[in-house]
């Protein structure tokens, strides 16, 4: 009997809990049940990520409840949500994470919201869907959070500088033409008939053009070559007769042909081991690896000539083939031509700029910082040289600097009609980034990696895909306000005072994140000297600087305050 009373009393406990349990209703969250963190939000990658702790109590969380929970940020004019979190008790069937009631739990809901520039002034709630049993509970959103410090954000398209086409322009241009003048076996003598040939009338007419040619000058250099057969004694004494007797020959040619003050260096080979070994190793002989050998082994010259003729099978051919290209005196005429000085492009440019060649016209181009000269001179460029790629995408940089990114990408297309190349697909990319295709302006950039100066580009992407530290070692030493924005991110500040102060052509923005330096390093003096010069170079500034939570710790200043009121 005892024990059906106990039966009975230990049945009607059980059975009162799980009424209990069952009967237990959903209760809104209270602000000490969920912590956002971090506090207050940041813009990192163009996104706004978080995470809110929870604590479910003991008991809190009924057994047959779902509670669904959202993220949102709210602003003027609009809101942003996260994605969905559900939770479930334990008598709910369902895949969701389960919640126990008697002993409660710690969880998380994490989000990263897509940015907008209105969220420096917002808020962050968690939303909520609760449902128990068949039935909706209707629960309160609950404030987690205030604003979001977007200095991310300062980083933009305008702080970079995009791929220009480089001009080809040499003001001095070195170019080398050569002439030969052979020699039978054993003799120095210079023959008419080696005088006289095709390619040495050729070469001589290149000399007297150029020396008659005001912006060009031409010297002359004879070198005299014996092949390496006859010995080295024989071969000093016939190369040096050949290089003297072929200099006194050219001062004879060139006095009949009026060609003054053109100086003639004059040197000797011996043994002109080299050539031969060039000549053999563009041969097709059969033996020619054997030959190579005896070169490679043999360093001193009788050695190698005894090696090389007891090679019989070879000798004959080497004899008539390649020796005889060996007996020679080599002409070249080194003519320096001299391009426009920058005055006189600038006063072609100005007279009769047709008469200006294509590098000379783009080399024209950089003579000036002036965006409106750049543009006239490119568009002349691409008028005379309407299939040269280079003016049309330099055309596009002016108008992406401008901010008409239409007209760039246009200008940028026509480039790459022109011709596929690597300049406009990284400004291509640019584009592409700040429309918010992350992936078209990675793959876009990635074509022009190696490019000259690309780094301040791709520093750029790095920081707009929230990768601070890869975009700061990116921007390396280069001096702009992006490059200081990845900086400050990455904690690095004393390096982004010295980058701003680098800055070329420093602006309100340079002011502004100078500031930011200053209110991070609790340097408020410094920070609201900043914001003073950042103000008078941009009144509009102020709305700004008020919202922006950089400067929460500069709120009660009197110096502060007197900035944003104005």
């Amino acid at each position: 009997m005892i024990k059906n009373v106990i039966i009975t009393a230990t049945l009607s406990l059980t059975a009162l809990a799980i009424l209990s349990s069952c009967g237990a209703k959903l209760r809104p969250l209270t602000a000490d049940q969920a912590k956002a963190e971090p506090q207050p939000l940041e813009l990192v990658g163009g996104k706004v990520p978080g995470t809110v702790h929870l604590t479910f109590p003991a008991k809190w969380f009924p057994k047959n409840a779902e509670l669904t929970i959202t993220p949102v940020i709210r602003y003027q004019g609009g809101e942003k949500w996260g994605t969905e979190t559900t939770f479930q008790g334990e008598k709910v069937q369902g895949n969701e994470r389960v919640v126990p009631y008697r002993e409660g739990s710690n969880s998380t809901v994490t989000f990263a919201i897509p940015y907008q520039p209105a969220m420096a002034k917002s808020e962050l709630y968690l939303s909520f869907k609760g449902k128990q049993g068949k039935k909706v509970v209707p629960l309160p959103d609950l404030k987690v959070g205030d604003g979001v410090v977007a200095t991310e954000a300062l980083a933009t398209i305008a702080g970079v500088t995009p791929m220009t086409s480089p001009d080809g322009f040499q003001r001095i241009i070195q170019e080398a033409y050569d002439a030969n003048i052979m020699f039978q076996i054993q003799q120095a003598n210079v023959r008419p008939t080696e005088l006289n040939k095709d390619e040495v009338q050729e070469w001589q007419n290149t000399v007297q053009n150029a020396n008659e040619t005001t912006n060009q000058e031409v010297s002359v250099e004879v070198q005299a070559y014996a092949s390496p057969d006859g010995g080295q004694e024989l071969n000093e004494k016939l190369s040096a007769n050949r290089e003297r007797n072929t200099t006194s020959a050219l001062k004879s040619r060139f006095k009949k042909s009026k060609i003054q003050d053109v100086a003639i260096d004059a040197h000797y080979t011996a043994q002109d081991w080299e050539g031969f070994k060039e000549l053999v190793e563009q041969s097709d002989f059969q033996d020619k690896d054997l030959v190579l050998r005896v070169l490679s082994m043999y360093p001193d010259p009788e050695q190698r000539e005894r090696e090389i003729k007891n090679i019989s099978s070879v000798f004959s051919k080497l004899a008539e083939e390649v020796l005889p290209k060996l007996r020679r005196s080599r002409l070249v005429a080194n003519v320096k031509i001299i391009g426009r000085s920058d005055e006189e492009i600038q006063k072609t440019l100005k007279e009769y700029p047709s008469a200006l060649s294509v590098e000379e016209l783009l080399y024209a181009a950089t003579l000036t910082d002036d965006p409106q000269q750049q543009e006239s001179i490119y568009k002349i460029t691409v008028q005379k040289y309407a299939n040269d790629y280079r003016a049309y995408n330099n055309l596009g940089s002016i108008y992406l600097q401008r901010g008409d990114y239409a007209a760039a990408k246009s200008w940028f297309e026509r480039a790459l009609e022109k011709k596929d190349n690597a300049e406009s697909k990284v400004n291509l990319g640019l584009l592409a980034l700040n429309d918010g295709d992350v992936a078209k302006a990675t793959s876009l950039m990635a074509q022009g990696s190696s490019l000259p100066g690309v780094g301040q580009v791709l520093g750029y992407l790095y920081l707009s895909q929230g990768d601070y530290a890869k975009a700061e070692t990116t921007y390396g030493d280069y001096a702009s306000n992006n490059a200081a924005v990845a900086q400050i991110l990455n904690r690095n500040y004393s390096k982004a005072l010295n980058t701003l102060s680098a800055v070329p052509k420093p602006n309100a923005l340079t002011e502004y994140l100078r500031a930011i330096i200053g209110a991070r390093t609790n340097d408020a003096s410094a920070a609201v000297a900043a914001l003073q010069k950042a103000v008078a170079l941009d009144p509009s500034l102020r709305t700004k600087i008020a919202n922006d939570l950089e400067f929460a710790s500069l709120r009660g200043r009197a110096d502060f305050s007197a900035i944003i009121s104005q």
